[in-house]
């Protein structure tokens, strides 16, 4: 995880609608808007130097404590969606973000959305992820 960098705070991640995330009417299925926010922020996380399974390999989980989406207008199999997520908060054991989902040009609101997240360890044991992985704390500081 050498290869950290400072971070944005708000990051873009683009999407096209496969047909099975889509049910009879080809609208997209309600579960699958949760599913893009995890895609962004996996990509975020990675592009940050943070990579989820390097973090695990570490010693260090970040599991989902929370997860909420209001559905605005109805997404439909093979339209792009741009997935804005934005780190909302980071307290030192917990951290938020928060989600657009909307056309690639930005003028159809899709989705909103926010995740919930904390540092375990292996045993699923709160970390202070300041003291069991400094490198991970210099990345998510410029949050709080």
């Amino acid at each position: 995880m050498s290869d950290i960098r400072e971070p944005a705070a708000v990051y873009e991640y683009t999407h096209v609608v496969q047909y099975y995330e889509t049910d009879a009417m080809r609208v997209v299925h309600h579960s699958n808007y949760i599913r893009w926010m995890e895609e962004c922020r996996l990509d975020y996380m990675a592009k940050l130097g943070l990579p989820y399974d390097k973090m695990e390999e570490n010693g260090v989980i970040v599991p989902v404590i929370s997860a909420s989406c209001e559905y605005k207008e109805a997404t439909r199999y093979g339209e792009t969606v741009k997935i804005i997520g934005e780190m909302e908060r980071f307290d030192g054991l917990r951290f938020f973000l928060t989600y657009r989902i909307t056309d690639p040009a930005g003028d159809v609101l899709h989705a909103v959305g926010r995740t919930g997240h904390c540092f375990l360890n292996r045993n699923m044991k709160p970390i202070n992820i300041k003291k069991t992985a400094p490198e991970i704390y210099e990345v998510f500081r410029y949050f709080k």
